[in-house]
């Protein structure tokens, strides 16, 4: 089953790759910063290390599943050991409490019993030999108990800490795993640049919407890009008519929607957001992206840095629940 997954996630990637290439070389309209040939060289070099890495990962796993089921073992041994050992402890402790309490008596004792019957007391002799030859029994036997409990404690000790090495063994393969898959991510950002012509500035030429969307070609880029990287499951609106001196209405800006009804997103909503937005600001400059709102903070290309907006009065109004990117 794991070799299954780590199939299905190597073809999965390189379907991806193989989409993003061809896509890129399709569309010369859209200049890469480097010759194409040579990312896909650099991608072909990632995609190898990354099937490595998938492959180490899921190795791990299999052993984190192998410890868990040897420390989830373990520990119904020691149950199992812990329940005799606590019977024959309890058995241990009435004998003891038992002879104490009815105090035997010593050989001088039996054989001073003044005219009693040679036959009985012989009797009572081979009786108090037995009795003693019972309890050296539960002694010697307690002490198996003893020994087999310690040996099962032992043994549930060693697999906990087994466990433990493959588990963090295991989250140390994920993360080269999921640093890898970002720098291929990375690498395909490179393969896109916005359409259109850029200023000596660095601003860029308007552009006019065009599509049913009516949105620019510059915008449907980063929209579409962050919709494959970040996936945004709570919609992404882009053209609206109202004239609010935005660049909605101009097709050129996009939200991002991390929630609806203008509830504040969930924790891994937020971080999502953070996402989208650190993506955005990194690849302004290549992707004529203008400016970026956040959580009632704008960042702008021109500046390089952010700066709180004042309140508009409402989670959405404020930027909370979407990050919203204009292009130029």
């Amino acid at each position: 089953m794991a070799v299954a997954s780590s199939a299905g996630a190597r073809r999965g990637l390189a379907a991806v790759l193989t989409v993003v290439l061809l896509c890129a070389a399709a569309t010369p309209a859209q200049a890469e910063p480097k010759p194409v040939k040579q990312l896909k060289k650099e991608l072909a070099a990632l995609q190898k290390d990354s099937d490595k890495l998938i492959t180490d990962y899921y190795g791990s796993r299999v052993a984190q599943q192998k410890a868990e089921k040897a420390e989830k073992a373990a520990r119904e041994k020691l149950a199992a050991a812990q329940a005799v050992y606590d019977e024959n402890s309890a058995e241990l402790r009435a004998m003891a409490i038992a002879k104490y309490i009815g105090a035997e008596p010593g050989e001088l004792a039996m054989f001073g019993g003044g005219g009693e019957d040679p036959s009985a007391l012989l009797g009572r002799m081979a009786l108090a030999q037995h009795l003693i030859d019972l309890q050296d029994a539960r002694l010697r036997g307690y002490a198996a108990v003893r020994n087999a409990h310690k040996q099962a404690k032992d043994e549930a000790v060693a697999r906990a800490d087994e466990l433990g090495r493959t588990v963090d063994d295991l989250e140390k393969r994920k993360k080269k795993a999921e640093l890898q898959i970002e720098k291929i991510k990375d690498k395909i950002d490179q393969l896109h640049k916005a359409p259109g012509v850029r200023r000596s500035d660095g601003t860029w030429v308007p552009q006019l919407p065009e599509g049913s969307d009516n949105i620019t070609s510059r915008m449907r880029l980063v929209k579409n890009l962050i919709q494959e990287r970040f996936e945004v499951p709570m919609g992404i609106g882009c053209f609206r008519a109202v004239q609010d001196g935005g660049e909605h209405p101009l097709g050129r800006a996009c939200d991002f929607m991390l929630s609806r009804g203008g509830a504040m997103p969930s924790g891994p909503e937020l971080v999502r957001g953070e996402q989208i937005v650190a993506w955005a600001t990194k690849n302004a400059k290549r992707l004529g992206i203008m400016y970026v709102i956040y959580r009632q903070r704008i960042w702008h290309a021109r500046t390089g840095s952010w700066r709180t907006m004042s309140d508009r009065g409402g989670t959405t109004a404020n930027h909370y629940d979407h990050p919203h990117i204009s292009v130029y």
